[in-house]
């Protein structure tokens, strides 16, 4: 019986984790460019009371056995990359990824982060960078005179500079893309970084190889869909309470019996 207080006391955690991701979800429904996650359970291991395909005579084997399960367990939590909302600003700094991709940003360790949170500004010296002041990898300085920015859907930045009816080029966006980008560790602050699991980034120019297009004057939504988070919340809590159900039930079923030995 106490394995029963046992499966049940897992299937407590699990929820409870799943709760845990479902809440994150949903605090982050209007974060640039925030990417859903959802938690992945698998069963622990089995006690084999009876082997399956053990004999039972000396002609016939057991069709089944008997194993009893010992509980669940999260055994990891995955972020669902698919493409979020355009929400027009109308910031020249404002760019989206419409597609595959991630914008390249450098980390005051030196490390290259990525993301798909094109809320860009201008620092003191016109470099491009985040909200947090990463700056924008390649490099892009926009000219202190320039009149107007223009971002292409290739990525090609210009500027138009006083006297000149001929924009500049001052610099070109480059995305990256992972072979398996569910893999990406998550760091914070709208970025994530490489690992083992993500394959190493492949850079290039935006709309080729498989590449998805910048979009200037706009930002990418969460892809946090709040209805189905609301599911999910109300499937996890039936859950957790069937669970806490269940160790109730065990325990009166174990009173009954110490009473009645």
């Amino acid at each position: 019986m106490e394995a029963a207080l046992w499966a049940a006391k897992t299937g407590l955690d699990a929820q409870q984790t799943q709760m845990t991701v479902v809440s994150n979800n949903l605090a982050n429904v209007n974060t640039t460019g925030f990417k859903k996650g959802r938690a992945i359970f698998n069963d622990l291991l089995y006690q084999q009371v009876t082997q399956v395909g053990g004999s039972t005579s000396q002609t016939t084997l057991s069709p089944t056995g008997l194993q009893l399960g010992t509980g669940v367990r999260v055994v990891a939590t995955e972020n669902s990359y698919t493409q979020g909302s355009l929400n027009t600003t109308g910031n020249a700094l404002d760019m989206a990824i419409q597609g595959q991709g991630f914008f390249q940003i450098l980390q005051p360790n030196g490390q290259i982060a990525y993301t798909r949170d094109g809320s860009f500004q201008l620092n003191a010296q016109g470099q491009v960078v985040n909200a947090s002041g990463y700056p924008l990898q390649p490099a892009i300085t926009i000219p202190a005179n320039a009149q107007s920015i223009t971002v292409g859907t290739d990525g090609t930045v210009t500027a138009l500079m006083p006297n000149s009816t001929t924009p500049t080029t001052v610099g070109t966006i480059q995305l990256a893309n992972f072979i398996n980008p569910a893999g990406l560790q998550n760091l914070g602050g709208n970025l994530v970084a490489e690992s083992a699991s993500s394959g190493a980034p492949t850079a290039g120019t935006p709309g080729l190889s498989g590449l998805g297009t910048v979009v200037q004057g706009s930002v990418e939504t969460s892809n946090v869909d709040v209805v189905e988070e609301m599911v999910n919340m109300i499937e996890t809590q039936r859950a957790y309470e069937m669970n806490s159900k269940a160790v109730q039930t065990t325990d009166q079923m174990l009173q009954y019996a110490s009473q009645n030995m």
